[in-house]
């Protein structure tokens, strides 16, 4: 399998991404090595979201928590508020529990071995496995849905996912050279993201392309295959914006465990995933002029959700577990309430502070 990785080694020297958490083959070449914290705080960004949309969360947490030790020292509110659009917020939660255990069992530096990060907070096999190559050059097996995409149709794999995950991880460990193992992770990452693309690969310019055997069989698209996936169902329930004269939103902070845990909302019904909030003013906080001002949709992984949003003015008023705010735009507030204060607040989060 040495070919394989020499081939894609030497692909990843001349085309690899630029990323800010990344450390590149250049500067390997100066004896810079790459730093633990920057690398766990990216792989945790970028669980479930996409490399666009985290540079700028990245930017903005290493600006502000240069260190690990920064960060566990951090109010966890602000930790949330920082992350607030990210979603997965149970990410968040346990970021700021791996800091503080990071800085007060390790003295500030990272376990280097794969067991060693698997038993800190929020760390499972695919990121204690990708931290211990990346940052620490261990030859582990490092498999995301990019490596899954450039597996199966490297090897023809004819098995749907996800059971074709322990056959994926075998070819891929089988691939993974002792020597780089951490840029060999990265280019099979930046292979996918960048070749060997879910629609449209650019087969002609891929390092795999004399030995592929999808693209021998001309249907690269046609891998991986997939289980066919349930429908997605819709719950429903409201959201109550309540707005005093001066500008203040009432809000509240969920539940810690729980979708959504620790984040700040204006009041809502009972919606889970698994069942429907009510959906009438009628299950308003309090009595008030309450006007219902439209719907909002937003989709979470497993299901739909679909809030009916109410708005009244009101004088500020004491309200059990909740709080008058202004300046939401520096609150712990996931993208759906934001969306929901929007759509009955429209200029929300353009004040400042003590604007009206």
């Amino acid at each position: 399998m040495d070919h394989f990785s020499h081939d894609l080694l030497t692909w990843y020297d001349r085309h690899h991404r630029d990323l800010p958490w990344r450390t590149g083959p250049g500067d390997r070449l100066k004896g810079q090595r790459a730093n633990p914290y920057h690398v766990w705080l990216s792989e945790i960004m970028l669980q479930q979201t996409t490399v666009q949309a985290v540079k700028a969360y990245y930017e903005k947490f290493l600006a502000r928590w240069p260190k690990v030790e920064d960060l566990a020292a951090a109010e966890t509110d602000e930790v949330m508020a920082a992350w607030a659009g990210l979603g997965y917020y149970a990410r968040a939660r346990n970021l700021k529990k791996c800091a503080e255990t990071v800085a007060r069992e390790h003295g500030g530096v990272f376990p280097d071995t794969l067991e060693g990060l698997k038993a800190l907070p929020g760390i499972g096999d695919y990121t204690a496995a990708a931290i211990a190559a990346i940052a620490f050059d261990r030859p582990e097996t490092v498999v995301d849905g990019n490596v899954e995409r450039v597996v199966t149709r490297l090897f023809a794999i004819e098995t749907p996912l996800p059971a074709a995950k322990p056959e994926i991880r075998s070819w891929t460990a089988k691939l993974t050279p002792r020597e780089r193992p951490g840029d060999f992770a990265q280019a099979m990452m930046d292979l996918g993201a960048t070749i060997c693309t879910p629609k449209r690969p650019a087969c002609a310019l891929c390092p795999f392309h004399a030995h592929c055997l999808a693209l021998a069989n001309d249907d690269p698209e046609r891998f991986p295959l997939k289980m066919p996936k349930a429908a997605r169902p819709v719950r429903r329930g409201a959201a109550f914006v309540a707005e005093t004269p001066d500008g203040r939103v009432l809000l509240r902070t969920r539940p810690e465990a729980g979708l959504l845990g620790g984040m700040a909302e204006p009041p809502t019904t009972g919606w889970t995933a698994r069942q429907d909030g009510e959906t009438g003013s009628d299950a308003a906080p309090f009595a008030a002029e309450w006007s219902h001002a439209g719907e909002i949709t937003h989709v979470f992984t497993h299901f739909e959700l679909r809030l009916s949003v109410w708005h009244a003015l009101t004088p500020e008023r004491p309200i059990e577990g909740g709080r008058w705010e202004s300046g939401l735009g520096e609150k712990a507030l996931p993208s759906v309430m934001k969306k929901a204060i929007s759509k009955a607040i429209p200029d929300a989060f353009k004040r400042r502070p003590h604007d009206r």
